[in-house]
């Protein structure tokens, strides 16, 4: 998948088995929605872990980084409605991070995704992002992978703790993140196994022990969307 902006909010959280069905639910008819009316959102997806039976991937793509600090978004996220209240505490283990996107490259959506936490070594900051960049762009055309993205956490100086924050209890949060998309989730493997793996961060870069997640696309949404409805 294209990227569609300059910048994302990436998420990953649980949610238990038994609170799974209201979650689809909510998270669908109301929450997207709501996320898709603010000025700037161009795309919605969630993403539901294939090793992780609790675990889940949104990603929210921004017009422009403002978006992040913006009345609008804001608004929403210090006014959650009643449902959005009783779901929030569901969110557990919310790793939230507000992300500049640097790198871009391919078309669509796609169904499998692979996420790539990391972080860079100490002085190899730009060895790494010109690596990854390098990488990913070579990587996002190849058969069976539809897209290939990398995202820098840059948390808004004036971001400040919301209600939906407060809700939820403390968020973690991300610093570099690779995506990466396709149809055959064999190719995304691949992948994962060999250019992105352990061992080749490290020799790119990159601190030890990034995390490594699998998903596959559960749902999308577009402002366009909402306004068909």
């Amino acid at each position: 998948m294209s990227l569609l902006g300059k910048a994302a909010v990436a998420m990953w959280w649980n949610v238990r088995p038994e609170q799974r069905t209201e979650f689809g639910d909510w998270h669908s008819h109301e929450h997207f929605p709501e996320r898709m009316s603010i000025a700037g959102f161009r795309r919605g997806s969630r993403w539901t872990s294939t090793t992780d039976a609790e675990g889940f991937f949104v990603l929210y793509e921004l017009e422009q980084y403002e978006v992040l600090s913006s009345r609008g978004y804001l608004d929403r996220l210090n006014a959650p409605t009643p449902w959005s209240t009783r779901m929030m505490p569901h969110h557990l283990g919310m790793v939230r991070s507000q992300c500049r996107i640097v790198a871009s490259f391919g078309g669509g959506v796609a169904t499998s995704l692979a996420t790539v936490r990391l972080s860079p070594a100490v002085g190899r900051e730009a060895e790494l992002q010109a690596h990854l960049s390098e990488t990913l762009g070579a990587l996002a055309h190849r058969p069976g992978l539809t897209g290939a993205h990398l995202l820098l956490t840059d948390t808004p100086r004036t971001s400040s703790p919301t209600t939906e924050q407060q809700i939820r209890g403390k968020d973690g949060a991300a610093d570099w993140i690779v995506l990466l998309s396709g149809y055959d989730p064999d190719a995304v493997e691949g992948v994962v196994a060999n250019q992105l793996s352990p061992s080749a961060l490290d020799a790119a870069g990159a601190r030890d022990n990034p995390t490594i997640g699998r998903y596959r696309l559960a749902f999308t949404m577009t402002p366009q969307d909402v306004a068909a409805t």
